[in-house]
C-alpha cells in the first residue's frame, strides 16, 4: 500500500522488492569488502552499486507514477539479473542471498514493465 495515496498500489510488490534488493546489494557490497578475494570480486562490487541505485531510482519512478516507469524496470530487470549472475559466482553466503534476491528483483520488475 502506498504510504500518502493508493495510487501506485499496482506497483507495490515491485517497489517492496527493489527496496529489499537495494539493501542485499548495498550488504553484500560491504561484505565483500572484507573478503580476502577482493581483487577477484571487482566487476561484482562493481555491479552491486549500479543495481542497488537502479533499484533505488526505479523505487522513485514508481513511487510518483513517472511517465518512464515501465521502461526504467525494464532497465533495473536487466541489471538486477547481471547482478545475481555475478553474485552466483561466488560461494559465500551472503553473495548466494543476495543473488536470490537480485532474481526475485528482476522478475518484479519484468511484471511491472509488462502492465
Amino acid at each position: 500500500m502506498g504510504v500518502v495515496t493508493n495510487n501506485n498500489d499496482k506497483f507495490q510488490a515491485c517497489i517492496d522488492a527493489c527496496l529489499k534488493c537495494v539493501q542485499a546489494c548495498y550488504e553484500c557490497f560491504n561484505a565483500c569488502l572484507n573478503e580476502p578475494d577482493l581483487n577477484a570480486r571487482k566487476n561484482c562490487v562493481s555491479t552491486l552499486v549500479e543495481c542497488a541505485m537502479m533499484c533505488e531510482m526505479s523505487v522513485s519512478m514508481m513511487s510518483m507514477n513517472g511517465q518512464f516507469s515501465k521502461e526504467h524496470c525494464e532497465l533495473c530487470a536487466k541489471i538486477c539479473s547481471k547482478c545475481a549472475e555475478e553474485c552466483s559466482m561466488f560461494k559465500d553466503d551472503h553473495c548466494q542471498k543476495c543473488a536470490d534476491i537480485c532474481r526475485m528483483c528482476a522478475e518484479e520488475c519484468r511484471k511491472m514493465a509488462t502492465m
